[in-house]
């Protein structure tokens, strides 16, 4: 039962509840005689107080509890079989069922009707209220829903052949993934398919058709797993849901194709690129999953060691110069780029890329995209960047030498430039430009350092186990009995929290190979990628396997993650 204590106005209890001014309070209340609205919710436009403040005056006023945070585990969420998710995200309220006792959590205690219905609801006319942050409610209500999906394998078992035919017409999305109530068993097993694998913190998803079966893989810390085998039969209608969805034509299938889409789960934005290619037993598709809610890293947070970082950190400040990252698809590179530009990212220097794709939005950089339908390539669209006056340029990646000239020629008028390269370790990447057709003492006179890198799996906290490995795995990786005095060495047991594989999570191992006069007069000679490493390594270059021995040692990976990734 909601009570309100009628001698006190919300103004009076705010001003002596947070501090709020006599004349802020006034402004407010001539707003409201204006424009109408309640007083508290043109009082927090205006920022003069908090979404905590006004709960907290509105508990005194209806007293009622204000609970600032809300419980996330042990939640009982028997109700949402019988409660739509709609409802209570339109009204802003949510029960909360533990062993320790049962409420219902409300943001607004005006909302009589829609309470006094969900209790009905729920079968409680007695239940006590509490007031709650609206993102608190909100959390409660994704995780709630989310955790009571059905399997895709249970959706799956559902469907039978007539059920395909239900994809032909388009349907709109919603906005949330947990809101679509559809029940399409098709359009139920894309959005299962897309929240397991967000829930896996999959990369990508692999949709492999065969002569007799149908497969679909999801990417894991780099690592594919198996993850559905639905019914051959439904191939076809299970593409064409995803061509729906991404905005492709569902009557082209013997082109391959690019879309992309942007779904919402819970509170996570994911931006989906799709591509499908045809193959003798119909379309193979994958979709490539970014996960737009993630927070761009800095340098210091990609897992370089400390007197790695310093260096890095230094060369990143330079005025002009070429900062090359080379690896394999898929090794962080990019990553590292962008932790490199949202490091030095301050408002007295002009930054300008051009990538293809864009991958990440960063605030107060000019990102340009590739688009060759309309020649805008990586040549030509440097070649108007350096017009536009800037002091570092970022290319996604130096594919043909006419970029590469146009890049060190920018280099050596003043400018700091990063980009990537497809080479397997810093040396060869060296080498890579003077085999395009760069003359040798341009590439030493604007390259300043390389770094090679590569992304290893980290072990799960909650199952990694000591043990005692033997000798000839650690001499693999180049760990001496010596090194090991005083060290643990751990591997990855599996359990629940890391979908039994032992890891989770990635990190970086890095090479980093910055030229001094010797490495240069080596370049000027001979231009040999091995003369090269070798010279680098006595100069004190890391290499990437000791790089990586040396986290095994840390206890954060283990020694053949260390040889997958580094195994040449």
């Amino acid at each position: 039962m909601i009570r309100k204590n009628k001698m006190k106005l919300i103004g009076e209890i705010l001003m002596e509840s947070c501090g709020l001014s006599r004349e802020a309070l006034n402004e407010a209340l001539e707003f409201q005689e204006e424009k109408g609205g309640r007083i508290g919710e043109i009082l927090i436009r205006r920022k003069a107080i908090s979404e905590s403040d006004l709960l907290g005056a509105l508990g005194i006023q209806f007293e009622l509890p204000f609970r600032p945070a809300l419980p996330k585990e042990g939640l009982k969420i028997e109700f949402v079989q019988e409660i739509p998710i709609q409802f209570l995200k339109k009204y802003a309220m949510v029960p909360i069922i533990t062993a320790n006792g049962a409420y219902v959590a409300i943001n607004d205690p005006l909302l009589f009707q829609p309470l006094d219905d969900l209790k009905s609801l729920l079968g409680q006319e007695t239940q006590e209220i509490v007031l709650a942050p609206h993102s608190a409610i909100a959390s409660v209500i994704n995780r709630s829903y989310d955790m009571s999906g059905d399997s895709a394998e249970q959706v799956i078992q559902d469907m039978n052949e007539e059920d395909t035919d239900l994809i032909i017409s388009e349907i709109e999305e919603t906005g949330d993934l947990l809101d679509d109530t559809s029940d399409a068993p098709i359009i139920k097993l894309v959005n299962l398919m897309l929240s397991q694998a967000v829930k896996a913190r999959a990369s990508d998803i692999h949709i492999e058709p065969s002569q007799n079966r149908l497969r679909i893989r999801h990417r894991v810390d780099g690592i594919l797993y198996d993850m559905l085998s639905p019914p051959r039969h439904i191939q076809a209608t299970l593409t064409s849901r995803i061509k729906i969805m991404a905005k492709m034509n569902i009557a082209e299938k013997r082109l391959p194709q690019d879309g992309r889409m942007e779904i919402r789960m819970a509170d996570k934005d994911i931006d989906i690129r799709v591509s499908t290619l045809p193959t003798a037993f119909g379309e193979r598709v994958v979709l490539r999953l970014l996960d737009k809610t993630n927070i761009l890293l800095r340098v210091s947070e990609l897992g370089m060691p400390e007197y790695q970082l310093e260096k890095f950190d230094k060369l990143i400040r330079s005025p002009n110069g070429i900062i090359l990252v080379t690896g394999p698809t898929g090794s962080g590179k990019t990553t590292t780029l962008y932790g490199a530009l949202s490091t030095i990212n301050t408002v007295d220097i002009n930054i300008i890329t051009i990538e293809d794709p864009i991958e990440y939005q960063i605030q107060g950089i000019g990102q340009i995209q590739v688009n060759p339908k309309i020649d805008l390539t990586f040549a030509n669209g440097l070649r108007s960047i350096v017009r536009q006056d800037p002091d570092v340029i970022l290319i996604g990646e130096i594919r043909d030498v006419e970029t590469a000239q146009i890049a060190i020629q920018s280099a050596l008028t003043g400018h700091l430039v990063f980009s990537t390269l497809h080479t397997n370790d810093s040396s060869g990447a060296l080498t890579r430009l003077i085999h395009m057709g760069i003359e040798p003492f341009l590439v030493t006179s604007s390259v300043i350092a390389i770094l090679a890198q590569r992304l290893i799996r980290v072990l799960c906290d909650d199952c990694k186990e000591e043990y005692v490995p033997s000798e000839a795995s650690l001499r693999d990786i180049g760990i001496t009995p010596e090194m090991c005095e005083g060290k643990k060495i751990f591997r990855g047991r599996g359990c629940p929290s890391c979908l039994n594989t032992g890891f989770k999570g990635r990190t970086g191992i890095f090479e980093l190979m910055i030229l001094d006069e010797a490495l240069r007069d080596i370049i000027l000679e001979s231009a040999d990628a091995n003369t090269l490493k070798h010279e680098a390594v006595k100069a004190g270059m890391v290499t990437l396997r000791r790089d990586g021995a040396s986290k095994v040692l840390d206890g954060i990976t283990t020694i053949e993650e260390v040889f997958r990734v580094t195994h040449q």
